[in-house]
């Protein structure tokens, strides 16, 4: 299985960047597929996640209403939308995979997932 991280850059505040995840080895309508992201001297935290087997969509508080979450089942990639960029949105972002039906703390919660990718610097400039 491979997940590659792609898409990221430096931008400027209030800028908008879209960030792709391009899956090999597995199938993405069967995986929760979701996005963190982790600054530097902070934990990671979770950033967006969308359920395999549905479009069904979760957000951390800090991103909703300005990123957007989305699956390609024909290019088996994972997009997430950054618009209004913030300077505290810096960071690596990390796309990672999930199977099975997990629960909302779950999908929210990096340890749990199976697969990573290597991760795309996004930098926010004000």
């Amino acid at each position: 299985v491979q997940l590659q991280a792609s898409g990221g850059g430096l931008v400027q505040v209030g800028g908008s960047l879209r960030l792709s995840c391009a899956a090999s080895g597995l199938t993405l309508t069967t995986y929760t597929m979701g996005w963190f992201r982790q600054a530097p001297g902070k934990e990671r935290e979770f950033v967006a996640a969308i359920r395999g087997g549905s479009h069904m969509t979760y957000y951390a508080d800090s991103v909703k209403g300005r990123f957007t979450i989305s699956r390609d089942n024909a290019k088996n990639t994972v997009n997430v939308q950054m618009n209004s960029l913030k300077p505290e949105d810096t960071a690596v972002y990390y796309c990672a995979a999930l199977g099975g039906r997990p629960i909302m703390s779950t999908l929210k919660n990096g340890d749990s997932y199976e697969y990573w990718g290597q991760g795309t610097q996004v930098t926010v400039s004000s």
